[in-house]
């Protein structure tokens, strides 16, 4: 997605955490970190066939000291042809016709975007030289301060693409934050990092993402996964099939932010293979409020 305007302060910028992410590894243990705390996963829980439940969560869910109440649970069980995807789920919105974050893809929802067998489906691929992607905001502009958002999903390799879900300022002010997770280059692994508020540098156009040593979750996505962010006044934390990977205080967005699911180019400079094609298949999505 473009990038908008505000301060300089040195750190990570988005790149960077994609290029060079902390392998998370080992036994349980916490690294503390600059207004963050990395959580390493037991090895029982980085094992890619760990068996993870299938089912929509239902209902409230009760965590990190807060009542969280489902405003989207989307289980994507009508299907929409190439081209309908707002005709059926008219509450759904679409990025259209314009660059993504690497510059190289063009968001074409109509050519990329299906539902069928209860999944939504982003088929990555090239077309007359033109890599196509896609963004799809499953509730819409619905905008909330303080979330709870699940997926499961899994992605096919494709080199030369990315899949992100993220949490993304309704005023579309890249200096007002952003949310990341999961989100990995396809083929690769994940890892979850959040935009420090007030960090941008106009100078360069980048922010400052923590953690600053992003923990990335290996194993690849090429089997099905849980992801959660739970994001409060407090603190952001991130969830891979129910076990915490890492937190942060120091980066906690302030505003109004919407659920973005972005299948897209990856950040880099080198260009997108002609015959990469691969799939991003979201089983279901919920998103919860705070309870008021």
């Amino acid at each position: 997605m473009r990038r908008e305007p505000a301060t300089p302060e040195p750190g990570p910028t988005r790149r960077d955490v994609l290029r060079h992410g902390a392998v998370v590894a080992g036994l349980v243990g916490a690294a503390a970190l600059t207004g963050t705390v990395a959580v390493v996963l037991p090895t029982a829980i980085r094992r890619a066939d760990r068996a993870v439940p299938a089912e929509m969560p239902s209902g409230t869910v009760e965590s990190g000291g807060v009542r969280w109440v489902p405003y989207l649970a989307e289980d994507f069980d009508r299907d929409a042809a190439h081209g309908d995807l707002l005709a059926v789920y008219p509450a759904m919105a679409e990025y259209r016709g314009f660059r993504d974050t690497s510059g190289k893809g063009i968001y074409h929802p109509d050519e990329v975007v299906s539902v069928h067998d209860s999944t939504l489906d982003f088929h990555l691929r090239t077309e007359d030289g033109q890599p196509l992607v896609a963004a799809v905001l499953p509730a819409g502009y619905r905008s909330y301060t303080h979330q709870r958002v699940s997926i499961r999903y899994r992605a096919g390799d494709a080199p030369g693409y990315k899949f992100v879900m993220l949490l993304w300022p309704l005023s579309g002010d890249w200096n007002e934050g952003e949310i990341d997770w999961p989100e990995g280059d396809l083929g690769g692994d994940v890892r979850p990092v959040s935009a420090v508020p007030g960090s941008f540098d106009a100078a360069d156009r980048t922010m400052r993402f923590l953690p600053e040593d992003a923990p990335t979750v290996p194993g690849g996505q090429e089997d099905w996964h849980v992801a959660t962010v739970e994001w409060t006044a407090d603190i952001v934390r991130f969830w891979w099939d129910g076990a915490l990977v890492a937190s942060t205080t120091g980066a906690v967005p302030r505003v109004p932010m919407r659920v973005t699911l972005q299948a897209e180019t990856a950040i880099g400079d080198a260009r997108v293979p002609a015959g990469s094609d691969g799939h991003v298949l979201v089983d279901w999505v919920v998103a919860y409020r705070a309870a008021d």
